[in-house]
């Protein structure tokens, strides 16, 4: 029996390991145990001078049944996907779809002004765009330099 020496680095990657798959999406739709995870909005952000960009993915609903609240800090998208009552004599009915309620609350890189948002909501995907503050536009950071000793 060859004596191995323990490494708790080892053990602590394989539990990184696990935990990160367990938040990876699959393309495999959802299993009926994946069912009671609250689902949010895939989101992309993006950052010029003078706005921040979001891009949120929500199919399914229309912009009256989504609740957007904008901070100088955060963004907070809500609502709810309701399931459609059908009402058969036969037959059985399977979906992978998921219903209820669901919010993301993202928070911002710069501060913007939150009182002069654009939104757009077209073909299941949510743009805002989030002008940024005066003082977040104007912002220069001193660069302190050393010279150096030879």
């Amino acid at each position: 029996m060859a004596i191995v020496r323990w490494n708790p680095w080892r053990e602590i990657d394989t539990l990184q390991r696990q935990i990160n798959s367990l938040f990876e999406e699959s393309l495999v739709p959802a299993t009926s145990w994946e069912r009671g995870f609250i689902r949010v909005p895939a989101a992309e952000i993006s950052e010029t001078d003078d706005a921040v960009h979001l891009k949120l993915e929500i199919p399914g609903l229309e912009a009256k049944d989504l609740d957007v609240q904008v901070t100088e800090k955060t963004v907070r998208v809500s609502g709810e996907r309701k399931q459609e009552t059908k009402t058969e004599d036969k037959g059985v009915t399977k979906s992978e779809f998921h219903y209820g309620q669901f919010q993301r609350v993202i928070p911002l890189p710069a501060r913007i002004q939150n009182t002069n948002v654009t939104a757009e909501y077209k073909d299941g995907i949510l743009n805002l765009t989030l002008p940024k503050t005066e003082a977040e536009k104007n912002k220069v950071v001193k660069v302190n330099l050393e010279e150096a000793s030879a």
